[in-house]
């Protein structure tokens, strides 16, 4: 009878969710969750019926006050931010003023957005990645309001899904992240804990030191198996500074790259999702995002 009610109210309260709408999990923090319920139960968001005025989220533009963390001091600030579907653009001001034009544009094509109330310090923090010069930069910002960051955490996903229709009519968004070792091009050189992102999107495995970097250590470009790139499972040669025992291995055009996992789930989630960006065919951009990493890009860890 349970399973039945559940299933009664999904078809009344889950109607009509969005494609792009993040329906929380219990893992996720308190304000994704707390904001899904109120947006089912009181603000009735997920019913159908035509909403006036239409959500917020979904106008296809969006502006408003972040508190966003400065990069010299650390200080949070409030700065505006601007939102435009149509340009595919997020934009935001250094100053309240926006007559002077923004501080930074960036393009909806290269940005991810995330919940990261525990790095950020604040219950609704949220961590915004985006490309700039082959690098990967992050913004970190808050509102006090939770139904407020949660309408921007889910403006920018409907903007990005636009996009992504538009570029990719048979494409997928899917983003793959967690630490693992990594050792150096020789493999006789320390392993390191890194924290790592797979942009299948774009084709490229990034690494940083840790998760609150905004610049990335380097990039590894996965291209198809034509062109000379596979990934499988290994077994460490050498033990030196690694701790974890469940190895990958990408191969590439240029160099083998080996990968230590702490658990077998998080290696096998690994494989399975290199594998599906190594079976997909390059499309043009891809070839320019190629030429742009060169395989791999470092700043200083190899």
């Amino acid at each position: 009878m349970k399973t039945n009610g559940n299933a009664t109210g999904r078809a009344i309260y889950e109607k009509a969710v969005p494609a792009f709408y993040y329906p929380p999990q219990l893992k996720d923090c308190a304000v994704l969750r707390e904001q899904w319920i109120r947006a089912k139960y009181e603000r009735m968001e997920f019913t159908g019926e035509t909403k006036y005025p239409p959500l917020a989220y979904t106008t296809g533009f969006y502006e408003g006050m972040l508190w966003k963390k400065g990069k010299e001091k650390g200080q949070f600030q409030r700065r505006k931010f601007v939102l435009s579907e149509k340009e595919f653009t997020l934009a935001y001001h250094n100053k309240e003023n926006p007559s002077k034009g923004p501080k930074a544009l960036i393009s909806i094509k290269d940005v991810n957005v995330t919940f990261q109330p525990e790095k950020i310090g604040h219950a609704h923090g949220l961590q915004i990645t985006y490309q700039e010069d082959s690098h990967t930069r992050s913004l970190f910002v808050y509102h006090e309001s939770g139904e407020e960051i949660v309408n921007w955490f889910n403006a920018i996903r409907a903007a990005r899904f636009s996009y992504l229709k538009t570029a990719y009519p048979t494409g997928s968004d899917k983003e793959v992240k967690g630490y693992m070792e990594k050792t150096g091009p020789m493999q006789k050189e320390t392993f390191k804990k890194r924290w790592f992102i797979l942009d299948s999107q774009d084709r490229k495995l990034l690494y940083f030191k840790s998760q609150l970097d905004a610049e990335e250590l380097g990039v590894v470009f996965i291209g198809t198996e034509t062109n000379g790139y596979s990934v499988s499972e290994c077994i460490p040669k050498r033990t030196r500074g690694n701790r974890w025992r469940c190895g990958v291995t990408v191969e590439t055009p240029d160099r083998q790259f080996v990968f230590m996992c702490e658990q077998e789930r998080e290696q096998r989630e690994w494989l399975e999702a290199l594998r599906q960006v190594i079976s997909k065919p390059m499309q043009p951009q891809d070839y320019t995002s190629k030429s742009h990493v060169t395989s791999i890009h470092t700043t200083g860890d190899s």
